[in-house]
C-alpha cells in the first residue's frame, strides 16, 4: 500500500487533470442535453480507461522499485545493474549517478595504489630498521661490559628511521600545514649540527662551517629535517675527512669527502626506494632520504642538485629559488 500511495503522490498531476476532464466532459454533456445513461456510460468507460492506465503505470513503477531494490542489495553498483532509464529526467539522474560512480572509481584506484605504495615503503623500512636494533640486541647478548657510544649510537639511528617514517607520514597528509616566514638561516643549521655533533666526534669526522647571516623565506621545521638529511648522509658515506657546510647568494651547500656516488647511479638518487650501488653494498639505505629531502623542497619553492666523485665526496646543494635569501638585519 505504501508503494501504491507513492506512486499515486508521484503522478498527482496527472490524476488531478484526468479527474478535471471528467468533471468538464459530465458538466458539457449535462449543459448540451444529453441523456443521464449516455453520460453514466461515458463516465464508466473514462473510468475504465483510467483505471487501466493506472495500472499499467503502477505495474512499471513497482517493477522498477523492485529493480531500484535488487541494485541496492550489490557490493558493487554499475550503471547496468540500473533498470532502464524511462524519461529524459531519470537519464539526466542515471548521468549524474554515471559520473559519480566514474569518481568513486577513480578515488578507489587512487586509494589502492597509495596502499601499495605505503606498503612498499614501510616494507623497506621495516626491513631497514631492523640493523640497528640487531646490532643493539647484539650489543646486549655479548656479555661484556657495554659501550655506551655504541649502544647510543644504534639508538640514534632507530630514532633518525622512526623520525622519516612519522615525516613520510605527515608529508602525505592533507592536513600538513606549512608555516612560511622569514628564517635566519644559520640557527636552522646549527640546530641540525647540534643534533648530529655526537656522530661527528665519535667518527673523528671534521666539520666546517663559518656561520652565515643569511635568512630564507621558509617553513623552518621542513627545511631543518631537510638540513639534518643531508647531513645523515655525508657522514654515512664519509668513512674519513670532513663535511663542510657553506653558503652562497641564494644557496646552501653540503660537501663531504666520502666515497661518493657512481655515476650511473646519480641520475635516480631522488628516486623513491633507490638506494644505488653504495646504499645495496653497505646495506644503510632506505632509498627514502633524498627523494623525502626532493618532495619537501619541492613544496617549499626550494630546489636540490646533487653532484658527486665517486671516491672524492658528494655535494649537495640546496637553491632557495623564489625565497629569496636576504642580510639578516
Amino acid at each position: 500500500m505504501k508503494l501504491f500511495w507513492g506512486y499515486l503522490k508521484a503522478r498527482w498531476g496527472t490524476a488531478a487533470l484526468a479527474v478535471l476532464l471528467c468533471g468538464l466532459f459530465l458538466l458539457l454533456g449535462w449543459a448540451g442535453g444529453l441523456e443521464t445513461e449516455l453520460l453514466w456510460y461515458s463516465l464508466l468507460l473514462w473510468a475504465a480507461v483510467c483505471a487501466a492506465g493506472l495500472a499499467w503505470g503502477f505495474a512499471r513503477y513497482r517493477g522498477r522499485h523492485r529493480a531500484l531494490e535488487e541494485a541496492k542489495t550489490r557490493l558493487l553498483l554499475t550503471p547496468d545493474c540500473l533498470p532502464p532509464a524511462g524519461d529524459l529526467l531519470e537519464e539526466d539522474y542515471q548521468s549524474l549517478l554515471d559520473l559519480a560512480l566514474a569518481d568513486r572509481a577513480l578515488l578507489r584506484t587512487q586509494a589502492d595504489r597509495q596502499g601499495r605504495e605505503l606498503e612498499e615503503t614501510f616494507g623497506l623500512w621495516a626491513h631497514q630498521i631492523k640493523n640497528p636494533l640487531a646490532a643493539m640486541r647484539l650489543i646486549l647478548q655479548q656479555g661484556e661490559p657495554i659501550e655506551a657510544g655504541e649502544l647510543e649510537q644504534e639508538l640514534f639511528e632507530t630514532e633518525q628511521y622512526v623520525e622519516m617514517a612519522l615525516n613520510y607520514l605527515r608529508l602525505g597528509s592533507e592536513s600538513t600545514d606549512y608555516v612560511f616566514r622569514p628564517c635566519p638561516l644559520d640557527q636552522v643549521i646549527r640546530r641540525a649540527v647540534k643534533k648530529y655533533a655526537r656522530q661527528f666526534i665519535r667518527r673523528r669526522i671534521r666539520l666546517d662551517y663559518e656561520g652565515t647571516e643569511l635568512t630564507v623565506v621558509t617553513d623552518e621545521k621542513w627545511l631543518g629535517f631537510v638540513l639534518e638529511q643531508l647531513l645523515s648522509n655525508a657522514l654515512k658515506y664519509t668513512l674519513s675527512g670532513s663535511v663542510s657546510i657553506r653558503t652562497g647568494e641564494n644557496s646552501l651547500t653540503i660537501a663531504d669527502t666520502g666515497i661518493g656516488i657512481a655515476p650511473e647511479d646519480l641520475p635516480r638518487v631522488f628516486e623513491k626506494g633507490y638506494t644505488g650501488y653504495n646504499g645495496r653494498a653497505q646495506q644503510k639505505s632506505t632509498g627514502l632520504g633524498l627523494w623525502l629531502c626532493r618532495q619537501v623542497l619541492n613544496r617549499l619553492g626550494h630546489e636540490i642538485r646533487l653532484s658527486s666523485v665517486p671516491g672524492e665526496g658528494t655535494e649537495a646543494t640546496v637553491i632557495f629559488g623564489q625565497a629569496k635569501a636576504e642580510s639578516w638585519e
